[in-house]
């Protein structure tokens, strides 16, 4: 496929939402790095999937309110669990997390079996459909991000643990019908590896920044061969990655 005016007027809105994600994900991202609980994405995105999951075998309509708070209200609890978790047992909380992941992924699949749709639905949530996302959609995500962004920013050294789960189930839920599992995961954690060298005051701004040059890369070659939005921009989110860590590591070195 060219980049066409065609081309352009789909593209754009799927950037606009990888932004909107990358917004809370990056300063978020780098708050799960430091805490050591880099699978939490990933299992909060899985456990929200499922919520969803469970809405569209409910029979309620894929764009309706209630899919939108089963995703949460699954993604809160998973996150609340884990809150308890690290209270509890904080030695093991990476393989709780784990365990968590793989229990919704499964729990997924068995939901799904009889389904004839099933696996169409279960790729679409883990792969995304940002491609397809239309501006009416973004609406509600940006009214969101601008909510989670005040809170992050104004409230962070008073949220505490359960303040931080619950923001975080917020963010992800918000994303993760939009972008899929793998870009949630990717958005969170990629930015915040590649930027941890960068100085501190550098670091968001450089994860921003390298976020959405993923973003645009990834959906501009989609475009250009016609493959997978999302395949494409996890991988280029990774290869921008490696350079950016690599650029900086090269420089400390120099100096």
């Amino acid at each position: 496929m060219n980049l066409d005016q065609a081309s352009l007027s789909i593209i754009l809105p799927a950037l606009c939402a990888g932004l909107l994600v990358l917004a809370t994900h990056v300063p978020l991202g780098m708050q799960v790095l430091a805490r050591g609980i880099v699978f939490i994405d990933l299992a909060v995105a899985q456990v929200a999937a499922l919520g969803v999951i469970l809405a569209y075998s409910a029979g309620w309509n894929p764009q309706g309110w209630q899919v939108q708070l089963a995703a949460f209200g699954a993604a809160l609890a998973g996150a609340w669990l884990l809150v308890y978790t690290e209270r509890r047992w904080p030695e093991v909380q990476e393989a709780l997390i784990g365990v968590l992941f793989v229990l919704a992924a499964s729990a997924a699949i068995l939901v799904l079996a009889n389904n004839p749709h099933g696996g169409e639905q279960l790729r679409d949530l883990l792969a995304g459909q940002i491609l397809w996302v239309n501006y009416a959609q973004l609406l509600p995500l940006g009214a969101l991000t601008l909510i989670i962004l005040a809170l992050w920013f104004g409230l962070r050294a008073r949220l505490g643990r359960f303040g931080f789960y619950t923001l975080f189930a917020c963010a992800v839920t918000a994303s993760v019908q939009l972008a899929g599992v793998y870009l949630v995961f990717t958005s969170l954690i990629i930015p915040a590896l590649a930027v941890r060298r960068y100085p501190e005051k550098n670091r968001l701004l450089a994860g921003y920044i390298l976020g959405a040059a993923g973003y645009a890369a990834g959906l501009l070659a989609s475009a250009q061969f016609d493959l997978p939005s999302g395949a494409l921009i996890v991988w280029s989110l990774a290869v921008l990655g490696v350079i950016a860590y690599g650029a900086r590591a090269f420089k400390n070195l120099v100096q």
